[in-house]
């Protein structure tokens, strides 16, 4: 691919505070009833060229091929199992030389032909979009009226999204998920799932939160895609059902990493990644609760130090 445009600093897709995460906790069991080695540093995430499109012509996947560390579920949906290794990189074209059966790369800015060099390969590819944030380099930036562009996150080019607004939202997010489908991508990681807990905007809700979490994981299934949670782990317990795997960003350096437990327990690999914290402070605790645990860093990148 080749010749990318970087638009300054980007964003992973981290989060609450350990406070704000403690209040999200109250909040969502509240509606819950009322229903009854070293190297890291602080680089931004390469932003994203406009000049992919959202459309790609299709792609066959490999489904449940012997080194992927998968099982097929209902619907012959992928579902990684709890353990096994992975690559995620979102910086740059990317490079498949990393020995591992699992690849997370950013879905515009792949093509149909990088993920079938992946599948031939043996590997299983997942297709990250973010969700929850509008961003204004995205080559279907005009799909999204004003009214659904709330606060800045905090990134040069992003504003929280409204996800009350299902009727606008989702068939935008069909149509991006659309194109995972098309380019042969087995999964989808959808960022920023968790708006309800910041500053947005907009009086979201975790009822709010709920519902639209759902709305993404039927999207991607009614597609014949795997879909992985990403952070929100206050309400794992009401989410893992809908989801085929989870992806966590530094659960360790915030001493969370047993409330993903609910998806090892289901059989469901848990994709984690820490940026700050040295390998030895967390892979003790990650071989022990059988997350799929690296550090990298921030700007994700080849770079990577797995457990």
């Amino acid at each position: 691919m080749g010749g990318r445009t970087t638009r300054g600093p980007g964003r992973p897709g981290r989060r609450t505070s350990r406070v704000g995460a403690a209040l999200v906790a109250a909040v969502t069991a509240a509606a819950v009833a009322g229903c009854a080695g070293d190297g890291a540093d602080d680089e931004g995430k390469a932003r994203q060229s406009p000049s992919a499109t959202v459309s790609a012509s299709a792609s066959a996947s490999t489904k449940g091929s012997a080194g992927s560390g998968s099982s097929e579920g209902a619907g012959d949906l992928w579902r990684p199992r709890p353990g096994v290794d992975w690559q995620w990189q979102l910086d740059g074209k990317v490079d498949p030389s990393v020995d591992v059966p699992v690849y997370d790369i950013d879905g515009f800015e792949n093509s149909a032909a990088d993920v079938a060099d992946l599948h031939a390969d043996g590997r299983k590819v997942i297709c990250y979009i973010n969700v929850g944030a509008y961003e204004d380099w995205r080559p279907d930036e005009d799909d999204f009226p004003e009214s659904v562009r709330g606060e800045s996150n905090g990134w040069e080019g992003e504003r929280w999204l409204d996800i009350r607004q299902v009727s606008v939202l989702r068939p935008i997010m069909e149509r991006r998920f659309d194109m995972c489908r098309e380019k042969g991508f087995d999964a989808v990681e959808p960022d920023l799932m968790e708006g309800y807990a910041d500053d947005t905007g907009f009086p979201l809700t975790a009822e709010d939160q709920l519902t639209y979490n759902r709305m993404i994981a039927d999207i991607a299934h009614e597609r014949g895609l795997a879909v992985g949670l990403k952070n929100d782990l206050p309400q794992i317990p009401e989410l893992v059902d809908d989801f085929e795997f989870a992806v966590n960003e530094e659960c360790a350096e915030f001493g969370e990493c047993e409330e993903l437990t609910p998806f090892i327990e289901a059989g469901k690999a848990v994709f984690h990644v820490e940026y700050r914290e040295p390998t030895e402070s967390f892979c003790a605790e990650s071989r022990e609760l059988k997350l799929s645990s690296m550090r990298k860093k921030l700007g994700l990148g080849v770079w990577r130090d797995p457990c």
